[in-house]
């Protein structure tokens, strides 16, 4: 069920693009006073004194990562802007916060994606988490720093490019240079109908690497089948259908206290040995011999299956300190899960070893 609460917005705390963080103080309770996000592209723009209607059911819940107030609607009149040229794509389809976008499917760009004969060899790496794409990035840009980066965001978990942090920072340090948002997903530089057809943008406009990952908000359950990383697995096979060169970056952990995740989680085993059709680029960054010995106990069923290489991730992650790109994953930081990140920057020093031939410098 959906709470609800009305409010007025009492000052806009910050605001980065795609989103608004507002203090709102409740007409129910004038005493509290929470801050809370909007997304212009469904509210409209919002003002210091503006009524309005505020969902609280993640707060309520307690949640984690997705526990926040977001702003609904604004009571006033939509401005009645036409928007964009040609947006008439809609996303959120059949929900109150349906909106419009401009896709690149109905682009310019279009004609030469469908000329394309598909990818060429473009290295797509594959995340399950959001906190990998920091560490992915900087892999590549490391080993390859005139790479062009596009990160593409699927709908899996979060469906605004506006709830990240993240990425804003990446794109300012020039981790990043492009975004793009598929299916539901919206809010990044290039909106998409689907991931293949932003695979193809991405390729179309020059990318060397592609990175595919959620955006914040990863939703598991703890069974075998029931989290939204196990869309990984899709993403890896679509690289592979359009003649891409799927590499598949492994959550790995030494420092999650849950069983199930510790070593190579259970999700990244899910989806390499159940679920990925193609044959995956799985690369492994240096360890300490005790986890490189664990680790290799259970990629060992899946050595047959894919192409299992090292490469060094420690690049990525001295990057990340030099530019000050702090990053965490389950709240916890880059010295603590160095395993983590050193996965993610294997994985992104594996892709943009593909472009040995392609990127100078």
């Amino acid at each position: 069920m959906l709470h609800a609460r009305w409010g007025i917005i009492t000052q806009l705390l910050s605001e980065r693009p795609g989103a608004v963080e507002a203090r709102v103080a409740f007409a129910d309770a004038p005493e509290e006073s929470e801050p809370a996000l909007a997304y212009p592209a469904i509210t409209g723009p919002v003002a210091p004194g503006d009524r309005v209607l505020v969902n609280t059911t993640a707060v309520r819940l307690g949640l984690g990562t997705g526990g926040l107030h977001f702003i609904m609607a604004v009571d006033r009149p939509s401005p009645g802007a036409d928007g964009e040229p040609g947006a008439h794509l809609v996303k959120l389809r059949y929900t109150p916060a349906q909106h419009t976008v401009a896709v690149v499917e109905e682009s310019p760009l279009a004609e030469q994606m469908e000329a394309a004969p598909g990818l060429e060899g473009m290295p797509v790496v594959a995340a399950e988490l959001h906190s990998q794409v920091a560490a992915i990035a900087a892999g590549a840009r490391a080993a390859a720093p005139a790479a062009r980066i596009a990160y593409i965001m699927p709908d899996a978990a979060a469906l605004p490019l506006g709830l990240s942090r993240l990425v804003p920072r990446l794109k300012e340090t020039g981790l990043i240079d492009r975004t793009i948002t598929c299916g539901q997903a919206f809010g990044g530089d290039l909106e998409a109908v689907s991931l293949p057809s932003a695979l193809q943008a991405a390729h179309a406009l020059g990318a060397g690497v592609a990175i595919v990952a959620q955006g914040p908000g990863n939703a598991g359950t703890g069974t075998r089948l029931g989290y939204s990383g196990i869309a990984q697995a899709d993403w890896l096979n679509a690289a592979h259908a359009l003649g891409g060169i799927p590499i598949a970056a492994l959550r790995l952990s030494f420092a999650d206290p849950r069983p199930r995740h510790q070593g190579i989680s259970h999700h990244t085993l899910t989806v390499l040995g159940t679920f990925c059709l193609c044959r995956a680029v799985v690369p492994l960054p240096a360890l300490p011999a005790g986890q490189m010995a664990r680790v290799g106990s259970q990629l060992a069923p899946l050595r047959e299956r894919h192409l299992l290489e090292a490469h060094e991730g420690a690049p990525a992650l001295a990057l990340l300190e030099r530019l000050g790109v702090n990053v965490t994953t389950m709240g916890r930081s880059m010295a603590v899960e160095r395993a983590f990140f050193l996965a993610a920057g294997a994985a992104g020093a594996a892709a943009a070893g593909r472009l040995a031939d392609r990127v100078p410098g």
